[in-house]
């Protein structure tokens, strides 16, 4: 079974979905026989790279609301991030573009390693505040999950698989992907959102059962 997820590396739900779906998984049966791939979407694909600007920050300015508001909106995926296991610190999440981010994603898949940066990824942006944009960070993360660090430092400053992230953002259109994180099972069911593990169990088991 294959299992195709949109996802951004900027989206908190994203990573709250990745444990979720990760939680029913480990619950199927044939978890051993299911396909990951990772496939990229922007949710704001004209973002500005800007180190010296924090989440509250962007956010507040994008939806036309207060800090304090902003602020309170992340408190509450905080919390729900929290019940999936994980630690966001968006006081210290730095505004980056994701596009080279996703093309690090497509990259690290030739060498079996797609999944684990994903991860990583993720961490290094709402945990520990990295730049994700930055192509010497991002080296240095292919590096911890075992890839070769000079090899991703050659690779990010060229444009090699900008096509890929482009191919994958169209087809998110034809799925009908508005949103992320968006989940494909084998091209036959669609779950949107960061649902609940019990929902995603009950999918794997319908597709494996039909």
């Amino acid at each position: 079974m294959k299992v195709e997820i949109w996802s951004d590396v900027m989206c908190p739900f994203c990573y709250i979905g990745k444990r979720r779906f990760e939680e029913a998984l480990q619950q199927f049966p044939g978890k051993d026989s299911v396909t990951v791939e990772w496939k990229s979407f922007q949710l704001n694909p004209d973002m500005v790279t800007d180190p010296s600007k924090n989440i509250n920050q962007y956010l507040a300015e994008h939806k036309g609301i207060s800090i304090e508001q902003a602020k309170q909106m992340n408190d509450r995926v905080t919390t729900m991030a929290l019940e999936a296991g994980l630690k966001y610190d968006f006081d210290k999440a730095i505004v980056a573009n994701s596009f080279d981010a996703h093309r690090l994603s497509h990259w690290s898949k030739q060498y079996g390693k797609q999944d684990a940066m994903e991860e990583r990824l993720f961490r290094a942006y709402f945990t520990e505040g990295k730049n994700t944009a930055d192509h010497e960070t991002l080296a240095l993360l292919a590096a911890e999950i075992g890839l070769d660090e000079q090899e991703a430092r050659t690779f990010l400053a060229g444009k090699v698989f900008s096509e890929a992230v482009e191919q994958d953002i169209y087809e998110a259109q034809q799925v009908g992907a508005r949103g992320v994180p968006f989940f494909v099972f084998d091209n036959k069911y669609a779950v949107s959102g960061a649902q609940p593990s019990s929902l995603f169990l009950q999918v794997l088991n319908k597709i494996a059962e039909a």
